[in-house]
């Protein structure tokens, strides 16, 4: 059944080294994991209903997510043709391309705890037609189309994230995220700005104020 998580498997990546890293300095104990990162999109026959992309974004949120990054943006053909290189030689690669180009979409960066899993689990099957059936109420049962639009994508695995979240937003440190920001998220010391959908870490000073309360 679909309910069962996907197996996850820690390999290397820059994501798990520095999970692993800042476990080790900051956790001191096996009790307490970092949070996770994943890349997360939602395709633009679902951008173009507002109503369902609010809806998608509302169900993140209630599982516990974090928007660590956010952007809406619309790919050209040579960035789609790049980003689904791997199925350049599958018989759907240009009708893939070509839908992704079509509109806009939007992107984030989600954190929690074991967010690739949990991300995907959401998801659903990646055909919308077995994902309606066994799965009636993942993201894709709900708002998918087809198979080429089936409403989300999500990584999956962490070297597979960390190579996706360097293309959506180069400017993005995973490493200074996990060093300087990563114990706000996990210490809940952030505030959600819903504009621009993404959760903001607290300042030293209003962690401190907050400390003082």
């Amino acid at each position: 059944m679909w309910r069962k998580f996907y197996k996850w498997t820690p390999i290397y990546s820059p994501i798990n080294t520095y999970r692993k890293l800042f476990c080790c300095h900051i956790c001191k104990s096996d009790s307490m994991n970092p949070l996770e990162l994943t890349l997360a999109i939602l395709k633009p026959s679902v951008c173009k209903i507002p109503q369902d992309v609010l809806v998608i974004r509302q169900l993140i949120l209630d599982n516990n997510f974090y928007f660590v990054k956010s952007k809406c943006m619309t790919l050209n053909t040579k960035e789609a043709e790049f980003f689904y290189r791997e199925h350049r030689e599958k018989f759907f690669y240009k009708r893939l391309v070509s839908f992704m180009c079509s509109g806009a979409i939007a992107v984030h960066i989600l954190g929690r705890e074991n967010a690739i899993q949990h991300w995907r689990h959401l998801l659903g099957p990646t055909k919308v037609f077995k994902a309606q059936y066994e799965a009636p109420y993942s993201i894709r049962a709900r708002f998918g189309i087809s198979d080429t639009r089936n409403a989300a994508h999500g990584s999956d695995s962490s070297q597979t994230a960390e190579k996706e979240i360097r293309f959506f937003f180069p400017h993005f440190d995973i490493k200074k995220w996990y060093c300087e920001e990563e114990p706000f998220f996990h210490g809940h010391l952030v505030k959600f700005d819903r504009k621009n959908w993404v959760h903001l870490p607290y300042t030293s000073e209003k962690k401190k104020n907050v400390n003082s309360i």
